[in-house]
């Protein structure tokens, strides 16, 4: 970062492996789709020696996107490492999806790191949901930077995007991000754009040439100095603004000459506390070229001013029964504290964890304790177990390259960690810890599945068990009332990947279905049934009479059962079967088949014979008596609602508000918060808001977030619920 000399590159083709938490630096790149973080990625493993010049490591494949369903779909979709070595520093780069549905591998890879890239692009800008992330990194004080990719594009203007993220990520201090370098431009071509060829150091005042495919040094001519002196002052000002020497502003403003060293110093300690965020330009390697430009100033910054694992606080620790626990962090010596930040499925190797060790040193075929949070409500399993630990390995696109410990601060896989999900905490087993877990989405588009075929069916469960697994933001249900079965997802792209790894990993062909919604039956008004349940064929017979009332009850009040016969005319024995049969057809439904709640059943009378009357006849006769109930009464739809909060900038605020009731939903109110955002709260039938989650989306450009919870079953208008009949009619 202080302009050096090219660094000292790690040897190409072996496993990076760090030996204290000091030589380890964890970054996650961050940005939306189609800024260049993976073509990033492989540039800095490119400069670093990790890769040949065609971008692939020596012993063959991609260091990022390598999946088949990454090539397919031509974005990456989950979270990827890519260890790489650079002056005696291991860095690991961790690549994130920049699609909005692969959230939870962003917030997988914020856990991981340390500090953060924000990598955008100079054609397209900075989108709301890069934004949202970068709030997300202010409020715990994670360490960023910026790089501005695609500086190739024809409208391409540095100086501008510079301006653009000091407005978008500086709305506190904007002078706090500023470049540290200004691109040098080549001779215009035929389109009139001048190519980025080079940087100029502002703080060094030196150049360095790309345009051979080796960054070459010089000194700058006597009329290249002007043309940086406004962005030169401005960024020594900012450094010093931040620096702890509250004497350093006096002296430079009365004219002293600062010394590039100890602006270095500042500037790399402002950067590793999160006050100051540096504005970079890099572009992959061109054509035998090895040095992608930018990539050794990134590699410099990442190694200088980024912090160590020791500078980064680690998550809550408490013992397995909720008592807090005190760690020393990044103690390569302390209690083992490690956690699954990402599971995967290889076909030969089996599953593979990718963990972060935030205490202790994690080794080869010890025995750990593995503490899951329970997330019963996703369909994960509450677990404490104990394993033993598979080989350590650090990746390298498809392949897994050995190495003989994890040391506290770094990043590692580990094979065939059966129970492991992701989320759990590893720890020794006589000394069982569990971590505080990290804030997950909830998954709110349904997608309900059925199997293919017979033999589709017999592996669906395991498949889907080892699906949700994998990735926390799926949520499992079985659904008890509609009888489906339902994979909850973050958006369409996230349940296209999870129907293609059912398929390709585990092959289980499954059929997409129509998502259903638990809907229920209740009288609208009191009425009286009689059930009548006779039959003489010779031998013993059946017999069984019972007349019963129902009347509506307030919604949630279930079903009531009370009994007012009188003189004997139901024996004793076969009331309760007379209630068991009226509880079976309630379960059943009396007029389109969904369960009937919220009533008040009264049997008033009945008759009994001697011989023939049974516990299974009078079943069937309060059956029979609730089914006439209903065919003389008039029966409503009841619909579930939710309340549904969501956040939304002030700009959609009325756009919102105004689907939501285009969607038969009940404003209930709005509430200003931080960052001019308003979180609107509202009613909806849950109908209305099967594809919430992707229209949301698509009204508010990928800004807003909501949540919702179930409030109550209330009765459906009754053209919407004419409507619905025949829609199910049509479907049978």
């Amino acid at each position: 970062m202080g302009d050096k000399a090219n660094a000292h590159p790690g040897a190409a083709g072996r496993a990076v492996a760090a030996d204290r938490p000091a030589s380890v630096r964890n970054v996650v790149l961050v940005g939306h789709c189609g800024a260049g973080k993976t073509t990033l990625v492989e540039a800095l493993a490119l400069t670093a020696g990790a890769v040949n010049r065609a971008g692939r490591v020596e012993d063959g494949g991609t260091v990022s996107d390598y999946d088949e369903i990454e090539h397919r779909q031509q974005r990456s979709v989950q979270l990827s490492l890519v260890p790489v070595e650079w002056d005696g520093i291991k860095v690991n780069l961790l690549d994130t999806p920049g699609y909005a549905d692969f959230v939870g591998e962003l917030r997988a890879g914020l856990r991981a790191a340390d500090a953060a890239l924000f990598v955008v692009s100079a054609s397209d800008g900075v989108d709301g949901s890069t934004r949202m992330v970068w709030e997300e990194c202010a409020a715990v004080g994670m360490p960023r930077a910026i790089v501005v990719t695609h500086l190739e594009a024809a409208r391409a203007d540095f100086e501008e995007m510079t301006r653009i993220c000091a407005e978008a990520f500086g709305a506190d201090d904007p002078d706090a991000v500023l470049p540290l370098y200004l691109p040098l431009h080549g001779p215009p071509g035929p389109d009139g754009h001048a190519p980025v060829t080079g940087l100029t150091g502002l703080l060094s005042q030196k150049l360095f040439d790309y345009s051979t495919g080796e960054r070459k040094e010089s000194e700058p001519g006597e009329d290249q100095l002007p043309l940086i002196e406004e962005a030169r002052n401005r960024l020594i000002e900012g450094i010093i603004a931040e620096s702890e020497d509250e004497t350093l502003m006096d002296r430079y403003l009365g004219g002293e000459r600062i010394d590039v060293k100890t602006l270095v110093q500042d500037l790399e300690r402002a950067v590793a506390r999160g006050s100051f965020f540096p504005v970079l330009a890099a572009a992959p390697a061109t054509d035998g070229a090895r040095q992608g430009l930018g990539t050794v100033e990134v590699l410099e910054l990442v190694t200088g001013g980024f912090p160590t694992p020791l500078e980064h606080d680690p998550p809550k620790v408490t013992t397995i029964d909720g008592r807090p626990r005190e760690v020393n962090p990044c103690d390569p010596d302390g209690p083992l504290v490690a956690e699954v930040v990402r599971t995967s499925s290889d076909p030969y190797v089996g599953r593979v964890s990718l963990v972060r060790v935030f205490s202790g040193t994690l080794r080869p075929d010890e025995t750990v304790h593995v503490s899951g949070h329970g997330l019963t409500d996703r369909g994960h399993e509450d677990h404490d177990v104990d394993e033993r630990v598979g080989a350590l390995s650090t990746p390298f696109g498809k392949q897994q390259r050995p190495v003989s410990h994890c040391v506290a601060g770094d990043l590692a896989c580990v094979a065939k960690l059966n129970r492991a999900e992701t989320g759990d905490t590893l720890s020794a087993k006589d000394d069982p810890l569990l971590m505080e877990p990290w804030d997950m989405p909830d998954p709110l588009l349904p997608l309900a599945i059925q199997a293919h075929s017979k033999p589709d069916e017999d592996k669906l469960s395991q498949g889907l068990a080892r699906l949700v697994a994998e990735d926390p933001t799926m949520r499992l249900e079985q659904n008890q009332d509609t009888h489906q079965v339902v994979l909850w997802c973050l958006g369409e792209a996230h349940a296209d990947v999870a129907l293609e790894r059912l398929r390709s990993r585990y092959g289980v062909q499954v059929d997409v279905v129509p998502h259903r919604v638990s809907l229920r039956e209740t009288f609208a008004t009191k009425a009286g049934g009689r059930g009548r349940h006779v039959k003489q064929s010779g031998g013993h017979g059946q017999y069984a009479i019972c007349e019963i009332e129902v009347e509506p009850l307030p919604g949630g009040s279930g079903i009531e059962f009370v009994d007012k016969v009188v003189g004997g005319a139901v024996p004793r024995q076969f009331i309760p079967s007379v209630e068991k049969g009226v509880r079976a057809q309630a379960a059943k439904g009396v007029a389109a088949g969904h369960s009937l709640v919220d009533v008040r059943v009264t049997l008033l009378d009945g008759k009994a014979h001697s011989v023939d009357s049974s516990d299974a006849a009078f079943q069937t006769a309060g059956a029979l008596a609730l089914r006439e109930a209903a065919a003389d009464a008039k029966i409503h739809l009841l619909e579930p609602v939710a309340e549904v909060s969501v956040l939304v900038g002030d700009d959609y605020v009325g756009t919102v508000m105004s689907d939501l009731s285009g969607r038969r939903g009940r404003v209930l109110g709005t509430e200003q918060t931080a960052g001019g955002r308003t979180v609107v709260r509202a009613e909806v039938p849950e109908i209305e808001i099967g594809r919430y989650a992707v229209d949301l989306r698509s009204l508010s450009h990928g800004t807003a977030r909501f949540s919702r919870r179930y409030a109550r079953h209330e009765p459906m208008p009754a053209q919407v619920a004419e409507r619905l009949r025949k829609l199910e009619r049509e479907a049978s």
